[in-house]
């Protein structure tokens, strides 16, 4: 007897205890179940046999494209192409493999374990689902299904992520004492834009730590509160400190114009040896930190990345700048430095805060992450008619994506149903992407499916 999808699994214990075992050993039922002890000798119900069909085509689609990796170039390869073109194209070649390879080894893994999880059966009548899918088990979470590489992979970046934000913080405090002694040392302008700079370098670091934490927190109140995920705070801190910045560095530009414009006498201004040894300590270590971060691709760890890399090249200027004019005694260069590397960070931050502002009102993904979730809804074209719109778009760092499928217009719900979730279970197990939502039609023809109103 084929059960209903309302069938619940965190009440009953014996069946938690079940459907973990599923997830450990698929195929291994309670040994009391006599049904299951000649599983193999039976004949599957209808539909299990269309499940099993499913599959097949559906891994079939996948194995298909197997042959695509011979196109790839070795590093080895690479190396020996001379032209610069050619190279660059063999290279954006690999990258398509890259995401491709992603693709398959998702769907491939996701699809056997999502599709058990969606009608759990009571095949004994004895009001245990021994049908469940592995899927109600981890309650929702896929990344348990995915490779283990790719699990290796993503565990790795979180960890990554963290240490970079809490080492982030530590150097600002350190960085931040030692320019402040060096700077009641000197009145040099660059050297107090210097100091600013690491002040608000610690208040970036403390933003990016505040938001990951509450991102983390697994706190059920805060998820009543934020049904869909509290990752966009990740980028509106950024936004908030991008604003700071510009603000206080537009001070900074306001004070070098006024010691530039003021009546003599005036005097060139010489760094003290405690000062250039802030200066150098900050290019060193933060030149370090920046290279680190570069590697780890969250929007938070970019910021600190971005940060660092303006850091090198404030603080080198900072040095320049007032060593110059001391040398060749022009007093005008130092507040002249501190002027135009206001204006660097104003522009560099105004940059970051737009590219926020866009990601945060809906901005459309990139070319290749859209090639990507292409790639991904073609996958499932042995299972569909046809795809009437793919739409990809940000909601702050992550993606949101709408795939409306076309189905036989004959199709039944179940099937409908089956195809749309684990599409969608599948869009959701890319590391881009947030949310996903299918929607299924049977012609081309007609309405979008949203009111135009909304899109202006």
């Amino acid at each position: 007897m084929v059960g209903k999808r309302g069938i619940t699994t965190g009440s009953n214990p014996k069946e938690s205890t079940y459907l973990q075992k599923d997830v450990e050993d698929r195929g291994a039922r309670p040994p009391q179940d006599r049904k299951y002890r000649f599983r193999d000798n039976r004949e599957l119900d209808f539909d299990d046999q269309r499940r099993m069909e499913f599959k097949r085509k559906l891994l079939e689609s996948v194995e298909s494209s197997e042959y695509l990796q011979e196109y790839r170039k070795s590093d080895d390869e690479l190396k020996k192409i001379k032209n610069k073109k050619l190279r660059k194209f063999y290279e954006s070649q690999n990258d398509k493999l890259d995401d491709w390879l992603e693709v398959n080894a998702i769907v491939k893994a996701l699809s056997d374990d999502i599709l058990e999880s969606f009608d759990p059966r009571d095949d004994n009548g004895d009001g245990i689902a021994e049908g469940g899918g592995a899927l109600q088990d981890t309650q929702g979470c896929v990344e348990p299904f995915l490779p283990e590489e790719e699990q290796e992979k993503r565990r790795v970046a979180r960890r990554n992520a963290k240490w970079a934000i809490n080492i982030n913080v530590i150097a600002n405090i350190i960085l931040l004492i030692f320019k402040g002694v060096a700077a009641l040392s000197s009145s040099s302008l660059s050297l107090i834009a210097s100091l600013a700079d690491s002040a608000l370098d610690l208040l970036c670091t403390a933003i990016v730590f505040t938001t990951h934490k509450l991102v983390e927190w697994h706190i059920g109140k805060l998820r009543r509160k934020f049904p869909v995920g509290r990752r966009r705070l990740e980028p509106l801190g950024i936004l908030v400190f991008s604003i700071i910045m510009i603000i206080s560095f537009v001070q900074i530009l306001q004070e070098s114009v006024e010691k530039l414009t003021s009546k003599g006498p005036h005097k060139a201004t010489q760094l003290p040896p405690i000062a250039i040894a802030a200066l150098a300590a900050t290019i060193g270590l933060k030149g370090i930190i920046g290279l680190g971060c570069m590697r780890i691709k969250t929007t938070q760890v970019q910021a600190l990345a971005q940060d660092c890399k303006t850091d090198v090249i404030f603080n080198t200027l900072s040095l320049i700048f007032p060593a110059i004019g001391h040398a060749a005694n022009i007093w005008w260069l130092d507040p002249a430095g501190a002027g135009l590397l206001s204006l660097f960070i104003i522009w560099d931050w105004g940059c970051t805060c737009f590219e926020n502002v866009f990601r945060l009102t809906g901005l459309a993904v990139d070319d290749r992450v859209y090639a990507k979730l292409t790639f991904l809804a073609y996958r499932f074209s042995p299972l569909v008619k046809g795809y009437k719109s793919i739409q990809a778009y940000h909601a702050g760092d992550g993606v949101w994506v709408e795939v409306d499928i076309l189905l036989d217009e004959k199709c039944p719900l179940e099937v409908a149903h089956d195809i749309a979730e684990t599409l969608q279970y599948c869009c959701e197990g890319l590391p881009e992407v947030d949310r996903a939502f299918i929607t299924c039609d049977y012609t081309t023809w007609g309405p979008t499916g949203h009111a135009l109103e909304n899109y202006q």
